[in-house]
């Protein structure tokens, strides 16, 4: 992947003196996320220029930028904010904390409860209507102003047990941050039209939300309190993927690390880990708004990374591009 030349805000010396100070702490990272392929040409092509870029737009104010990633299902957004939040702390002094949309999801006996009162496939986590949006306003916006002696505690949401960790285990992040990485599979999302809407889109749609009392409720949910939470967002990536086969076949993929994490640490504890066919059943919940997204979302975004089968970035399109680059 080449970084678009005009968009660079490093010389040649300086991307190279960063990246020697940045690489032992980035494949420290990579090694502890157990990433089999050698992402290091990814910290001069993607994630330096990135940082740069984001602190370039960021300028010499104070205030917190919040980045939001969006990314279908197994397209790595988790592994790219981590390591971007590395590298610009490495880099530039910037400290990030990031934020996961899933961490928001409402708990378990909530969903169950919605589901009783609204549709039954709220029981299942994804859609908006199965994130506790309060929370999510209420942490970005203590993060958006902590002091130097302020903290705040970060949601934990345990998908192998498919519920919220209680408060008490709650990651603790104190002090300012530079930037809030918000990331999520509809983080920036913005509803359909509701005649887009009215035709199911897959088998789970047709057999069992054929009046579309599921969908319209979804959308009316996006429509209303996520856009008050994403309008919190400076800065909007999509990480596309090439299509819908993709995220089926990266959410397995995803599902079988989950297991294989689930049988060193979750042996005692009531587990949800799925089987592919669960897999395939569990990404019809969340296919028409992907589909959505991937159609809407690049023309929109700030900046569009092009994933390949590796999911690794092959491409960027810089949207709003900033001026005076070297």
């Amino acid at each position: 992947m080449h970084w678009p030349s005009q968009q660079m805000f490093l010389t040649e010396q300086r991307l190279v003196a960063l990246a020697e100070r940045c690489r032992p702490e980035f494949l420290a990272e990579c090694t502890a996320m157990r990433i089999d392929n050698d992402l290091s040409p990814l910290l001069t092509s993607l994630y330096l220029p990135l940082a740069a870029w984001l602190r370039k737009l960021r300028g010499d104010d104070l205030r917190t930028q919040v980045v939001g990633v969006c990314g279908a299902q197994g397209s790595g957004k988790t592994t790219f904010c981590r390591l971007l939040g590395t590298v610009m702390g490495e880099a530039f002094d910037e400290r990030a904390v990031t934020l996961s949309i899933d961490d928001i999801y409402e708990t378990r006996e909530r969903r169950e409860a919605f589901a009783v009162q609204v549709h039954p496939l709220f029981a299942t986590r994804g859609v908006p209507g199965t994130h506790d949006v309060d929370l999510g306003l209420d942490i970005i916006g203590r993060l958006l102003s902590l002091g130097a002696d302020e903290s705040v505690t970060l949601p934990v949401f345990d998908k192998a047990v498919d519920t919220r960790l209680p408060a008490d285990q709650w990651k603790c992040h104190r002090g300012p941050a530079s930037t809030v990485l918000f990331e999520g599979w509809c983080v920036g999302a913005l509803p359909e039209s509701e005649a887009a809407l009215i035709e199911p889109i897959n088998r789970l749609e047709s057999e069992e939300d054929a009046d579309g009392v599921w969908r319209l409720t979804v959308n009316e949910r996006l429509h209303g309190d996520y856009q008050k939470l994403f309008a919190l967002i400076d800065v909007l990536i999509l990480l596309r993927v090439d299509g819908m086969h993709r995220v089926f076949e990266w959410r397995r993929l995803q599902e079988h690390k989950l297991a294989a994490a689930a049988a060193v640490s979750t042996r005692d504890r009531d587990t949800k880990i799925m089987t592919d066919e669960q897999v395939d059943r569990f990404i019809m919940h969340y296919e028409r708004l992907t589909r959505h997204i991937l159609a809407e979302m690049p023309a929109r975004a700030d900046i569009v990374f092009d994933l390949d089968d590796s999911h690794s970035a092959s491409s960027v399109h810089i949207n709003n591009p900033i001026g005076d680059s070297l």
